[in-house]
């Protein structure tokens, strides 16, 4: 298998594959090899190139953690233990917030971040003249409220 898929180079504008010079190849192919040699195991984990497996792990923990923090919530509540009971809502809300961001990340949602990589071109108002969402009416009035000082 190359090396090239087995350990992909992302452009850091156009998000595709990058191609090696001969150079970068061998280079990368030396590598690779000294990789395998020092840590299979851990080589072997690395060696899967599609991260949507990495989140589907983190999604079946965070669904893990979501059944242990209903439990804890139950439990406490039925021997009227109210720290256990809001350990375990905390536990089910840090699971859902994980696994959340999780999902996200595995379905590619929220990939793009910042201003520039607004198709609008980071202004406050999406194109066609719709309204703007939540988010940046209110960072328009962060905005506002610190040219007023």
């Amino acid at each position: 298998m190359s090396s090239v898929t087995v350990f992909p180079v992302l452009g850091p504008s156009l998000g595709g594959a990058v191609p090696l010079s001969e150079h970068e190849q061998r280079l990368l192919d030396q590598i690779e090899q000294a990789l395998y040699a020092e840590d299979p195991k851990w080589a072997n984990t690395v060696r899967i190139s599609d991260p949507r497996s990495h989140y589907k792990r983190r999604l079946v923990k965070a669904s893990l953690g979501f059944v242990l923090g209903v439990v804890l919530l139950m439990v406490g509540v039925v021997i009227q233990l109210i720290p256990l009971g809001v350990g375990g809502f905390v536990v089910m809300l840090a699971a859902c917030l994980w696994g959340l961001s999780s999902w996200k990340r595995m379905n590619g949602f929220g990939e793009t971040t910042g201003p520039s990589a607004r198709p609008d071109g980071g202004q406050g108002r999406r194109a066609g003249g719709s309204r703007p969402g939540f988010m940046e009416r209110m960072e328009e009035r962060w905005r506002r409220r610190h040219d007023e000082r």
